[in-house]
């Protein structure tokens, strides 16, 4: 059978991008994040509706839009790198799509007001995502890429690989020029030194009528010139945008889509599309990669909490359509005010003449309010009609049947009518945007609505499920399907462990949270641990649980090296790129925020006073897991601590990966573990896992 495709091609992709140019002008709504590999931009198109842009970049690599059926449900909480882009993204235009060359690179541009952004998809080797601004500097980029030939990194310029040759615009002479300087086989030569891969290579041979294996030194100008015809006829659907799409089938496994009908595949079931975005759309929704079963591919049978959603798309309906009725009362509200100024024509036009003359006579605005008041005073009408001025809008406010309604100085009568009316008209388009936003909400409820119908119409697949999780031995990483059991706590904000006797360790993540440790959650019997070294987290023992009073107890060797081991690896010490660093433990009430004499304490410092007990050459020393029961979390801290609560773990120690970098190669290695990848996003995103790395660069060490 033919392998299984799950990269687009270059062809495919500057098909792709023939037709995306159809969507320039959509508004885009709203960037989600999956798995760290999957974008999705959600847009509305004045003609076409909902617009969703799917580009992926890990073992799948492909780019197009999907239909609003297809897309997955949004995430739980989105990922800093959708946040940003949401920051920068919303309410941009789409401006446009182009490929960098022949290569597979895909540049996404978008324009608002405040600023313009790219989105750089690179749909080869790893993959990678990468954010531009106006100036082509990168503002964040899923993988920091540095290389000899270039790079990719936040606050560098983005470098471009260097560009490959376009076999679709190749000239007759250069393409002879290639062939001759070869020295293997015609399809060999097609496929490497002509770009067009192995694939396209074989089709130019098959459409050209000549042996594919012919050596290069046996072939004449009569097969250059075929195969050079042959380049024509296939580059001509990608020149004109007239495509023909197919999606093959090799024994009812979908294994390739194609922009146009492939000679190659004639013995295959082809099925047409409309357009090209279309067949791919179906080909990624559908297709099963090889190696794996459709079990493997899903998302788990736990049931989803339909009615939270159900309920939170409600709420969100009910707040745009009151969002509606101010918008449309604004609105009212506008052009009342214009209709009061054209019924008291004559007394605004005094008041307005009244002001221009004024201020080209070189009197201040103080004044002329001045002279308003007392005019008020003597009961002319025109005076007692302002009701302030605002010098720094140039505006005067005048009461109309009891409408305030602020004029410009330096517009006549018609002008400031026209300028109410317009914004009447701005406010009545946020209406507009309003409705439409509410129009895809409507949708996300009946979408909700619909899989809970689904999902309760489906049968039980049987009860053993539950007997096998209250089972000591369950062996979690093999399982299709992970219930989700998370149970929020209050210091989950902080840094945190449990000892391998039970204790909570906290330890702050910065100033503020140094302070907040001492000040409210550091007890009578619990211990202060610090790293010697400057620049570390206050690290708070508790001997008791968080909701009961401090206990005199006797707290265990070992989980006072274990804090001293937390405090010494989240502090400067990794960040130097040391391997160990000294530790000291005092009892709270050798804990003060009053300095020395003479002394000053920074914020998040404090003065220890009496004597310390310390622990020398800790060694640093970081584990990453994640635990399945009872509660389903990341857990990190130190090894001897972490590895004995978690189903799997990775150790880090201090490297050259940044925070998210490593973060990230942690969570892909939790995702090649575990039978059922969903659970590890749902519980262990990169965000998640960063929240347990210490500060600086690390690695995964080797165990």
């Amino acid at each position: 059978m033919t392998d299984v495709k799950r990269e687009l091609s270059s062809i495919d992709l500057a098909a792709v991008v023939a037709e995306l140019g159809a969507y320039e002008g959509a508004k885009l709504d709203k960037a989600y994040l999956y798995d760290d590999d999957l974008l999705r931009l959600k847009m509305r198109d004045f003609d076409r509706g909902r617009v969703e842009l799917i580009v992926e970049v890990g073992e799948t690599k492909r780019a197009h839009v999907s239909a609003p059926e297809n897309v997955p449900d949004a995430p739980g909480r989105p990922p800093n790198f959708a946040m940003m882009l949401r920051n920068r993204l919303s309410g941009a235009d789409f401006a446009g799509v182009e490929q960098y060359g022949f290569d597979r690179i895909l540049q996404f541009h978008f324009e608002r007001g405040d600023e313009d952004t790219t989105i750089v998809a690179e749909l080869f080797g790893q993959g990678n995502l990468a954010v531009l601004d106006e100036n082509n500097e990168v503002v964040d980029s899923l993988d920091t890429v540095r290389l000899k030939s270039r790079t990719v990194a936040p606050g560098s310029q983005y470098e471009f690989p260097d560009e490959r040759i376009n076999p679709l615009e190749v000239e007759y002479e250069t393409l002879v020029a290639h062939m001759d300087e070869s020295d293997t086989d015609l399809v060999r030569t097609l496929a490497t030194q002509l770009n067009f891969g192995g694939l396209y290579a074989e089709e130019v041979c098959t459409r050209a009528g000549v042996e594919k294996g012919k050596d290069i030194a046996d072939a004449d100008e009569s097969d250059y010139e075929a195969i050079f015809e042959a380049i024509q006829r296939l580059a001509e659907p990608v020149r004109t945008g007239n495509f023909d799409p197919r999606v093959y089938r090799d024994d009812d496994v979908l294994v390739d889509v194609t922009p146009m009908p492939l000679e190659e595949y004639a013995d295959r079931d082809g099925e047409a599309f409309d357009t090209f975005n279309e067949a791919v759309d179906y080909y990624f929704t559908n297709f099963v990669p090889e190696g794996e079963t459709e079990a493997e591919q899903s998302v788990g049978d736990q049931r989803p909490d339909f009615e939270a959603e159900i309920e939170k798309q409600k709420r969100i309906i009910e707040q745009q359509e009151q969002a509606i009725e101010g918008f449309e009362q604004e609105a009212e509200l506008e052009r009342e005010k214009a209709e009061r100024l054209y019924g008291h024509y004559g007394l605004a036009d005094d008041i307005l003449t009244t002001v221009r003359n004024a201020l080209d006579e070189g009197t201040s605005w103080d004044e002329i309010e001045a002279r308003f008041e007392e005019g008020a005073e003597q009961g002319i009408e025109a005076a007692e009609a302002v009701q302030g001025v605002d010098p720094e809008n140039g505006t005067v406010t005048v009461e109309l049947d009891g409408v305030d309604v602020p004029l410009d100085a330096e517009m006549g009568v018609e002008k400031n009518a026209d300028r109410l009316y317009t914004e009447a008209k701005r406010i009545e388009g946020k209406k507009e945007g309003a409705l439409a936003a509410i129009e895809d909400t409507r949708e996300d409820l009946e979408e909700v609505e619909r899989r809970k119908e689904e999902w309760e119409a489906e049968p039980d697949d049987g009860e053993d499920g539950d007997d096998e999780d209250d089972h000591e031995d369950v062996d979690w990483l093999s399982r299709q399907s992970i219930p989700v059991r998370q149970q929020e706590q209050w210091y989950e904000r902080f840094r945190w462990f449990r000892t391998s006797d039970g204790f909570l360790v906290i330890g702050g993540r910065n100033a503020d949270q140094n302070e907040e440790l001492v000040q409210k959650y550091l007890e009578g019997n619990d211990l202060f641990f610090h790293a010697q070294a400057h620049g570390g987290p206050v690290t708070v023992l508790k001997t008791s649980d968080p909701s009961e009073p401090s206990r005199d107890v006797d707290v265990p060797e070992r989980s006072k090296r274990e804090a001293a081991q937390f405090a010494v690896s989240y502090s400067s010490v990794w960040k130097d790129s040391r391997f160990a660093g000294d530790a000291y433990m005092v009892t709270p009430d050798q804990v003060s925020k009053t300095p020395e004499s003479g002394e000053y304490l920074e914020k998040g410092g404090f003065a220890i006073r009496g004597d310390r007990e310390y622990f020398r050459d800790v060694e640093v020393g970081v584990a990453v897991g994640i635990s399945c029961e009872p509660h389903t979390r990341v857990l990190g801290g130190p090894p001897e601590a972490i590895v004995p609560q978690v189903e799997t773990h990775v150790a880090v120690e201090p490297g050259r990966y940044a925070q998210n970098d490593i973060a990230k190669r942690i969570y892909r290695a939790f995702r090649e573990r575990f039978a059922d990848t969903s659970f590890v996003r749902k519980v262990a995103s990169p965000d998640l896992i960063q929240e347990f790395l210490p500060p600086g660069g690390s690695r995964m060490k080797e165990e």
